[in-house]
């Protein structure tokens, strides 16, 4: 199952003005600034990198959901199924705190 273009082309909108660059991995689309994933597109939806201090606060918006890997709950990352990326506050919170974390980070 693919990730669904629609949904990349939300992500590029919103990123937009941003040095992104895009990157097909884990059976989505991500992009990356300075090397470091902030979003991504897979097959169940959207999903956004943020710090484990703002993970509650990001769990706790509008349809925003725990994204695992198998068994594995991916810590540093938040999902929102492909309903929930209609809802721009909550798609803009998120990737606001993804944003911040990114730009935080070393580039690689």
């Amino acid at each position: 199952m693919a990730y669904d273009e629609g949904l990349a082309q939300i992500l590029r909108d919103d990123l937009s003005g941003e040095p992104v660059r895009e990157r097909k991995m884990f059976g989505g689309l991500c992009f990356l600034i300075a090397g470091n994933m902030v979003a991504g597109v897979y097959p169940g939806g959207g999903m956004f990198r943020v710090a484990k201090a703002d993970r509650a606060a990001a769990l706790s918006l509008p349809g925003a959901e725990e994204i695992r890997m198998g068994a594995r709950v991916m810590g540093g990352m938040v999902g929102l199924p492909p309903e929930a990326m209609a809802d721009d506050a909550a798609r803009g919170r998120l990737m606001a705190l993804a944003l911040a974390h990114v730009r935080g980070l070393p580039p690689k």
